[in-house]
């Protein structure tokens, strides 16, 4: 098994998997998130299951890896975004971010069971 973080990329199209399966790794895999926390009080007007979002606008490259704001905050994708999803989900399909045992993740209301760790940048 492959450890520590996935490297991120020069460009969007290389931050897609290849094969999402095996290219994909849980916070816990990484050694934890060192990332920003987001308030309780404030996670809960704009974050979880119950408030998705549409990107709009494809994410831009910062540090190798895509990065957009939402609800005050900027993320990055830590995880490559998988192969089978289509080339403007950022603009076509409803997200949400939610926190799961030991890190934030960003969901995809087509693929509810895909979790792509995503980290909070100050």
């Amino acid at each position: 098994m492959q450890k520590g973080g996935w490297q991120g990329r020069g460009s969007w199209q290389q931050n897609r998997a290849r094969h999402w399966d095996s290219d994909h790794r849980t916070w816990a895999q990484r050694g934890g998130y060192g990332g920003y926390y987001i308030p309780q009080q404030t996670f809960g007007l704009y974050f979880g299951i119950g408030h998705f979002f549409r990107l709009r606008t494809r994410p831009v490259m910062y540090l190798g890896y895509p990065r957009f704001d939402y609800g005050g905050f900027s993320f990055l994708l830590v995880d490559p975004w998988p192969e089978y999803w289509s080339e403007n989900w950022y603009d076509s399909d409803d997200v949400y971010i939610d926190y799961y045992n030991d890190g934030y993740y960003l969901y995809n209301r087509r693929y509810p069971r895909v979790a792509l760790a995503v980290s909070i940048v100050l």
